[in-house]
């Protein structure tokens, strides 16, 4: 059976463990062909987040690709993909994707999905938000992107960053249908008894 494919960005934010988390699970889910693209932004991100290195990162990918590579095969809108998950997104990203400003691979792969009618998901990052960043995922939401900005749910008592994390990994891959073991979902028979009244 052949694979979906499914592409991942990692942009300059902060929060690259969510994107760890979720490219670990979509490798053992095995459905899906995962393609990566990571800024540079995110390079530095990795060393400062993560104890992997961008290496092991790249690892958990079946395709990977250099952010200059503006010809590569997620740059176009013929390559097939379920969509395009960009985790965490920046608000220097966001921006490109509102405005057609695709000058690297991520920008362009970002494009693909909207004009072909694709998920994009973004994970976006910055606290607060100004106007500038508002209006920017109002015209993403209004042209069908899914802005989905890292806020910790507290009903699953997270304990831990990593609690955390499969959270929210598990919010963004539940729009594409997938179930991330450690994901709670309200209403699920795991939270605590006063929760439940």
């Amino acid at each position: 059976m052949k694979r979906k494919r499914m592409v991942i960005g990692i942009s300059g934010a902060s929060g690259v463990p969510i994107a760890i988390e979720a490219l670990r699970f979509l490798k053992e889910l095995g459905q899906f062909e995962t393609h990566l693209v990571v800024s540079a932004g995110a390079e530095l991100t990795i060393q400062q987040e993560s104890p992997l290195t961008l290496e092991d990162i790249l690892s958990l990918a079946d395709v990977t690709y250099d952010n200059r590579e503006l010809g590569a095969a997620i740059a176009s809108g013929t390559f097939k993909t379920s969509g395009m998950i960009i985790a965490p997104c920046s608000m220097k990203t966001l921006a490109g994707i509102a405005h057609g400003y695709s000058d690297n691979l991520l920008l362009r792969a970002a494009d693909v999905c909207l004009k072909e009618r694709r998920r994009l998901v973004l994970a976006v990052r910055e606290c607060p938000f100004s106007a500038i960043h508002l209006r920017n995922m109002l015209t993403l939401s209004e042209m069908g992107a899914i802005i989905l900005p890292p806020v910790l749910t507290y009903y699953v008592k997270p304990c831990s960053i990593g609690d955390m994390t499969t959270h929210i990994a598990g919010k963004i891959l539940d729009i594409f249908g997938l179930d991330l073991p450690g994901f709670n979902r309200w209403g699920s028979d795991n939270r605590d008894e006063h929760l439940r009244t």
